[in-house]
């Protein structure tokens, strides 16, 4: 996952919304968003290559997500970033207190953002211990919660506006399609080549053999209903035959 963006407690109707591209390789065995068989109450994407998951909520608001931290020639972690979203909401651990307790040297560069529905919580290993976050709208690509890259900034101004349709969803998926990218001179510098920067630099990655492969908006309203909507795709931006 490479874009995420959330409100919490913001929203009249809806204290959490989250709207979310996970980009990585087309070649990744993926499965897509549904209930899983572990806990049916859980919905959100599988990861089959090491079993665990970029996003997902439960029934009865516990949310996760998880972006890595874009650092070429890093060591690699023991164990996939994706299994911190797949244990939390398995699990019944509070938010704060599973994010306290997350040995962070097991794992490459990570952000995660974790919700029981009561509190939401962010943690990264390239950023310290684990914080609560206010009611707020937040933003994370892949370096720390709220950089001010092009992207993310263009992409939390227009996640705001977009929150005013709901429950109508398709702004926010409008947002999600965007692939526009920005001019070199406002691109970040963060160890890939100026291609690669100039690829990623876009809301919707499509970079042949990597780019975005699912769109996903989630929801928890007042009343407790959830909702989460995926939209997939393969190799050049096209949805799967």
């Amino acid at each position: 996952m490479c874009l995420i963006l959330a409100a919490w407690k913001t929203h009249p109707d809806y204290p959490l919304v989250v709207a979310a591209n996970r980009d990585e390789f087309h070649a990744r065995p993926t499965a897509p968003a549904g209930p899983w068989v572990e806990d049916p109450r859980v919905l959100g994407g599988r990861d089959l290559e090491a079993g665990g998951s970029w996003l997902g909520l439960r029934r009865d608001g516990r949310f996760a997500a998880v972006t890595n931290v874009r650092e070429p020639g890093a060591p690699k972690g023991v164990r996939s970033r994706g299994l911190l979203v797949k244990d939390f909401l398995l699990g019944e651990t509070a938010a704060g207190d599973f994010a306290a307790g997350i040995q962070d040297g097991d794992y490459s560069g990570y952000n995660l953002l974790l919700a029981d529905g009561r509190s939401l919580f962010y943690r990264s290993n390239r950023d310290g211990g684990a914080r609560e976050l206010a009611p707020g709208v937040y933003g994370l690509s892949n370096h720390l919660l709220d950089t001010p890259w092009p992207k993310l900034v263009i992409a939390k101004a227009r996640f705001l506006m977009a929150l005013e349709a709901l429950p109508d969803t398709r702004a926010l998926f409008e947002l999600l399609g965007d692939r526009e990218t920005v001019r070199d001179s406002d691109l970040p510098r963060t160890g890939v080549t100026l291609e690669w920067e100039r690829r990623l630099s876009a809301i919707f990655v499509d970079a042949g053999a990597y780019g975005t492969r699912a769109s996903t908006v989630a929801s928890m309203a007042q009343d407790g209903r959830v909702r989460l909507e995926e939209r997939p795709f393969g190799p050049g931006g096209a949805p799967p035959a």
